[in-house]
């Protein structure tokens, strides 16, 4: 009988130590780290930068405080047609060129050879492109190792970053299957009040 009762109180005590012994207060619950420092950018302010763009004027990124605004980092002229594709959609999509919203590319190529794109594809003209010839921008937003670089500290790969009107980074994201990404970018530009 002896042995029964030690039986159910050591049976008991561990199913109340599964029951809530087991479960972590919010004071001792771990925080998600962020895998990658593209993830780490999230709630921060982004960089800001000045960079030349198609018509050969110098774009900031404090320009556009009080719009929301999306950046795509891309590997740029040798990235046909992935990210010319992608380019070519980010410009024609209205919802994410607006007066409350801008989107850019920023690639690591010359204007001249833009230039040359544009008239064999021009669809590209009608985005905003920057020109990141020195990678330091790509480089602060820590783009140049990212999974979907296929030139890996020398050229971002396929990267999108979408800051608020007040220059927070609201989301991150990087897609080493270099698809076109409008659908997702307007549903996460549409959770930023």
């Amino acid at each position: 009988m002896k042995f029964w009762i030690t039986m159910i109180v050591i049976v008991g005590a561990f199913l109340v130590f599964v029951e809530f012994g087991g479960q972590k207060t919010p004071a001792t619950q771990a925080t998600k780290l962020p895998t990658t420092s593209l993830e780490a950018l999230v709630g921060k302010q982004a960089p800001d930068f000045n960079l030349q763009g198609l018509d050969g004027k110098p774009q900031s990124l404090s320009s556009w405080r009080g719009k929301k605004v999306v950046l795509f980092f891309n590997e740029g002229i040798i990235c046909y047609p992935a990210c010319w594709n992608q380019m070519a959609a980010l410009g024609a999509d209205k919802q994410l060129n607006s007066e409350s919203v801008v989107s850019a590319s920023i690639v690591p190529d010359s204007k001249d050879n833009w230039m040359a794109a544009i008239r064999k594809m021009p669809e590209l003209g009608q985005g905003s492109i920057l020109f990141d010839t020195s990678t330091s921008v790509s480089n602060e937003y820590d783009v140049l190792n990212l999974p979907s670089s296929m030139h890996k500290g020398m050229k971002p790969g396929h990267t999108y970053v979408i800051i608020d009107t007040k220059g927070i980074v609201r989301y991150t994201k990087d897609d080493p299957t270099m698809g076109i990404n409008n659908s997702t970018l307007n549903a996460e530009v549409a959770k930023i009040q």
